[in-house]
């Protein structure tokens, strides 16, 4: 029996290899890891973040500073003085990219927690309670979805005014709906596990299940989504530039791209755009590519229970 026992994991061993290249084994055990691509993603967003936050200490120039040099015409080409060349006031690039990240993560991350708490929130009492609450809640969610985001981007800033909580705030409210089905499907998914059952036998209120039991499930999928959601609304910044409806006051790099956008700029000096595009694209790149990794991570380890 036992030798017959090897010789038989020997060909499972063997049929695994021939249909995936290695053992079942080995490819959960890779299909779980995050990868050095997710590690790399990580610490080019930590690098961005923490230049933003230290721009006012580091040894940047002055980002609204003019910076003429003796016999040329600005704008300047990108050089050992001027790593991203300067804009058609001689003002340096690489600074004011450094100081738009400023702003672009803040409405980023402020726009996705505004989302996270309260399409968050009333996602996970729809998926919680259902009946009554759960037809309300996803009605609010369709009207949200049916509405079009530029129309009510361009209504709230119109209404209000171009602050940085406004534009935070409205690209907020775009998300609320996306990430508020996504806490409604996951909660639902955990109604019946065995955890929720036993809180509920034992006694437990509805308040301490919710935060208790179904909370820390919801939060790991939420997280990952979160990581996109910013870097979709820091898209969203970008657009919102274009159409002259970003942060009036302080520098993004939607209005550094808009800035360099025009035909003649893009054909004399690309750089004054191309410079915050290529910021942007590798953030946005990074966050989008750290998200979906989380998601697949998680999804095979809940897979596995």
């Amino acid at each position: 029996m036992t030798e017959m026992s090897t010789h038989m994991e020997h060909d499972q061993a063997n049929l695994f290899a021939d249909l995936g290249g290695m053992p079942a084994q080995d490819v959960t055990a890779k299909g779980r890891r995050l990868g050095i691509g997710f590690y790399l993603a990580v610490g080019f967003i930590v690098l961005i973040v923490a230049a933003a936050i230290l721009a006012p200490w580091l040894p940047l120039k002055d980002p609204e500073k003019s910076y003429i040099v003796s016999g040329e015409r600005p704008p300047y080409a990108p050089s050992r003085e001027f790593w991203f060349g300067t804009d058609q006031l001689s003002r340096d690039m690489f600074s004011r990219t450094i100081w738009g990240a400023r702003i672009s993560l803040t409405v980023g991350f402020a726009a996705i927690a505004l989302g996270m708490l309260v399409g968050g929130s009333l996602g996970m009492i729809a998926g919680y309670f259902r009946g009554r609450f759960n037809a309300v809640i996803s009605f609010f969610f369709v009207i949200l979805l049916s509405f079009p985001a530029l129309v009510l981007a361009i209504l709230i800033t119109s209404l209000l005014n171009r602050s940085l909580f406004t534009i935070s705030f409205t690209i907020g409210v775009l998300s609320v709906a996306p990430v508020g089905m996504v806490s409604r499907a996951t909660t639902v998914s955990f109604a019946d596990r065995e955890f929720v059952l036993a809180a509920r036998t034992l006694g437990a209120k509805h308040p301490r299940i919710i935060v208790r039991e179904r909370l820390p499930n919801v939060v790991i999928p939420m997280s990952a989504l979160a990581l996109l959601g910013v870097a979709v609304a820091i898209v969203g910044e970008g657009g919102l530039a274009f159409l002259g409806l970003s942060v009036q006051n302080g520098i993004t790099w939607g209005k550094l791209i808009q800035n360099g956008a025009g035909r003649n700029d893009l054909e004399v000096a690309p750089w004054i755009a191309f410079a915050p595009i290529l910021v942007l694209f590798l953030t946005v790149m990074s966050l989008n590519f750290a998200g979906d990794r989380l998601r697949s991570h998680f999804d095979v380890k809940e897979s596995a229970l």
